[in-house]
């Protein structure tokens, strides 16, 4: 499977298009870290950020479909 290399940082374009604020992302990413180094399973931002009530799946769903390249 090959991998997709996209070039911008699904956080990036969140705050970009106003889901989120820099602070918002910055708290996420810190809940990321966290966790990563707890030894928990990595979770997408994406997730975290759901999760923390500050994106909804539509958003989600939106910056997905705008940085998915068709093949």
């Amino acid at each position: 499977m090959p991998i997709e290399v996209h070039d911008k940082r699904f956080g990036v374009i969140a705050v970009e298009k106003r889901f989120i604020t820099k602070e918002q992302l910055f708290e996420a990413l810190k809940t990321q870290v966290e966790e990563d180094l707890s030894g928990k399973p990595h979770t997408l931002i994406g997730i975290i950020l759901i999760r923390l009530g500050y994106m909804t799946i539509g958003q989600a769903d939106e910056i997905l479909a705008a940085t998915t390249r068709k093949k």
